[in-house]
């Protein structure tokens, strides 16, 4: 039993034992008896027993209190009786009630009335369709209409929208040319395979003669053969229109849009919906279903014989829909996906502005609506999260930037053997932080495990938003570190193999807090006042040493280290690159990273791929085609160099308070830009 029907079978059952007591007590001899007996056999359907009320004729009248009930197609009807005015063999009363249009849908509240008359049998209702309703002329019936306003769009951060129009076959029905039972509704959810239960509930209120859209379908996907079969349903109509469905772009963030067959909603949407309508099923269109979707004004109306609109008795304003700016560039998006479409397996790239944290891009191959890993995905950062590690090495005086730190084939750490990531036989020179970062020496990063410590490690972490509070609107990962906080667990967390995930976002972010001297918290979505707001979490400025220190590393790693290839343009590309195992989905894959940042676009891009297939690094061919694919002049620079006697006050403080739970030091927005990366102006990168 549906939940509609539930509740009118509740309502019907509450009226019937005190309606069958009253009439026992026939004929009436008052009014306001005569009068509570038609109003609770009303309310309990009990429609032939109302009639013997009146002094219409029976099946006439109770046809009319039934008609009512499902012109409006009721949840439930509640009656209250009024006061009585007795006018010598005559009165007048008046009862207030409340129509339960159904789930979804307002209740009807109005005083109505009704005249009396005495007679031989007792009291009398006088009966005339204004007993149903005052405005209720002779002739005319009830029903329900909406007016739903067309759904919002989604625009880019400069106005451009990012979901397209696509065709739409819309199949209804005509309610009066409908077969007197109905039976077309039933055909036509069968054959497009959905629920009835929404079809019939809107189809049973409204105006017999307006077309109402049930099921909508995208026309380049209709079946010739399903159309065909629809429109020899009896009151079935097809009619094609346009609507905002398709994302032009980043389909995971943008998310999908339910209303048609193909999407089943009936089984995929729990909210209430009336049939016809469009709702996000996923990412922002979700999210934001209330703004774009907006709500229908609902009336309840009066119709002549011939389906015209007589009067409006009732209406509830709807919401308007409202359009939804995200910080998404379509030209950033564009490179990005475009970036990705050569790569052999899954693969993510997501970018930011680093000067804000606002998300560009966020790709992901397949280009599908289910692969978000862009934002949520949980991979192991392997040598990438040495920006992290590093950072932690120099803020708490473990180690410099120029200062010797030995590369070997292994480092033995708490027990257990950290290799290097990269066995290009660098070991074999003599080292500096710079030199093993630039060459994935991870055994060295490893070594400094016990002197950086857990809790350094994490705090520094934290400080580049990785395990930290902050969240947007979209699902989104925010990083982990794990193990129990031993020497070996901070070496394999420090390496990126063991006991840390980061999504590429994580390591987008990370890589622009460096950019920029201060970490931001990710937005996505902008002027949404309606709905979930955006993002979460507190920027934290960087101490001015470890940032001069992390902007070294990277460049380093770009001129003269691992990412080479990613030395281009004219305002210099920092970065790391690595790669490391992790089973996913239960097979062995090689996750592969490109993080870094040119001007004020940081980026992360991931690829995964099969052992054995191991041929090239995809991650760092897809962040180099991201960047030369933007147009000339998009990234910009305008980074100064810290103030070096700032940097090592905030440094001298750091190493103090490192026993702490956090810093201070590394919350606030004040000084980040003097906190930014290399001297000059402005200075366009070619694309």
């Amino acid at each position: 039993m549906s939940p509609r029907h539930f509740r009118r079978y509740l309502s019907a059952g509450t009226g019937l034992a005190a309606a069958a007591a009253l009439a026992a007590c026939a004929p009436q001899p008052y009014p306001d008896v005569a009068v509570r007996t038609f109003l609770l056999d009303w309310q309990a359907g009990e429609y032939e027993a109302a009639a013997r009320q009146t002094d219409g004729d029976t099946e006439e009248v109770a046809a009319a209190l039934e008609s009512a009930h499902d012109q409006l197609d009721l949840a439930g009807v509640r009656f209250g009786l009024g006061p009585v005015h007795l006018e010598g063999d005559g009165a007048t009363a008046e009862f207030e009630a409340q129509a339960d249009l159904g789930i979804g849908d307002p209740v009807w509240k109005y005083t109505g009335r009704m005249d009396l008359v005495r007679g031989g049998d007792g009291w009398r209702i006088s009966w005339d369709p204004s007993v149903i309703h005052p405005d209720l002329g002779a002739g005319e019936r009830l029903a329900v209409s909406y007016d739903v306003p067309d759904r919002g769009r989604v625009f880019d951060r400069s106005g451009e929208p990012l979901v397209g129009e696509a065709a739409v076959t819309a199949f209804g029905v005509v309610p009066a040319e409908l077969d007197e039972d109905g039976s077309g509704i039933g055909e036509l959810a069968k054959l497009l395979d959905e629920d009835p239960g929404p079809m019939v509930d809107r189809v049973r209120s409204a105006p017999p003669e307006e077309f109402q859209p049930l099921v909508l379908m995208r026309t380049k996907d209709v079946d010739k053969g399903v159309l065909a079969k629809a429109r020899r349903i009896a009151g079935v109509e097809t009619r094609d229109q346009r609507m905002p469905l398709s994302p032009r772009v980043a389909r995971s963030v943008v998310g999908e849009v339910a209303g048609t067959a193909e999407h089943n909603i009936s089984s995929r949407v729990a909210s209430t919906y009336q049939a016809g309508d469009t709702i996000g099923l996923s990412g922002l269109q979700n999210v934001f279903q209330h703004t774009l979707a907006g709500t229908a004004t609902t009336e309840v109306v009066t119709l002549d014989a011939e389906g015209r609109e007589t009067g409006v008795l009732q209406e509830w304003p709807g919401a308007a829909s409202g359009a939804l700016t995200t910080t998404l560039d379509l030209t950033a998006q564009r490179a990005a996906q475009d970036a990705l479409d050569v790569m052999p397996g899954r693969a993510h790239l997501v970018a930011v502005d680093t000067r804000t944290g606002e998300v560009l891009a966020a790709a992901g191959n397949p280009n599908s609506f289910d692969n978000d890993g862009a934002l949520s995905a949980k991979y192991r950062p392997g040598g990438a999260f040495g920006i992290v590690s590093a950072a932690a090495a120099v803020r708490s005086g473990a180690a410099t930037a120029d200062g010797a730190l030995p590369c070997e084939q292994t480092a033995d750490v708490g027990g257990e053997t950290f290799g290097n990531e990269s066995e290009n036989g660098v070991w074999a020179q003599p080292q500096t932080l710079e030199s093993a970062f630039a060459n994935g020496c991870t055994s060295a990063l490893a070594s400094l495990a016990e002197d950086v410590g857990d809790e350094e490690l994490r705090r520094t972490a934290s400080d580049l938003g990785i395990g930290a509070d902050w969240r947007l609107s979209v699902p989104a990962y925010a990083g982990e570190i794990s193990g129990d906080g031993g020497a070996a667990a901070t070496a394999g967390a420090m390496t990126g193999a063991e006991n840390v995930t980061v999504s590429p976002l994580n390591m987008a972010l990370a890589a622009g807090a460096v950019a920029d001297g201060t970490w931001h918290a990710p937005r996505l979505a902008v002027g949404a006042d309606d709905d979930v707001a955006d993002g979460s979490g507190s920027d934290r400025e960087l101490d001015g040493a470890t940032v001069k220190a992390l902007r070294q590393l990277m460049r380093t790693t770009v001129e003269q280290g691992q990412a080479a290839p990613a030395n281009l343009g004219t305002v210099p590309v920092h970065g790391q690159v690595s790669q490391v195992e992790q089973s996913i989905g239960g097979d062995a894959t090689v996750v592969q990273w490109f993080v870094g940042y040119q001007g004020n676009v940081a980026f992360a891009a991931v690829a995964e791929v099969d052992p054995q297939q191991v041929w090239d690094q995809y991650a760092l061919v897809a962040g180099n085609t991201f960047l030369q694919s933007l147009p000339q002049g998009y990234v910009e620079a305008e980074y100064a160099e810290p103030d070096t006697e700032a940097a090592a006050a905030t440094e001298e403080k750091g190493s103090e308070d490192a026993g702490g739970e956090g810093s201070e030091d590394a919350e606030g927005g004040e000084g980040a830009e003097d906190a930014a990366g290399q001297a000059g102006g402005e200075q366009p990168v070619g694309g």
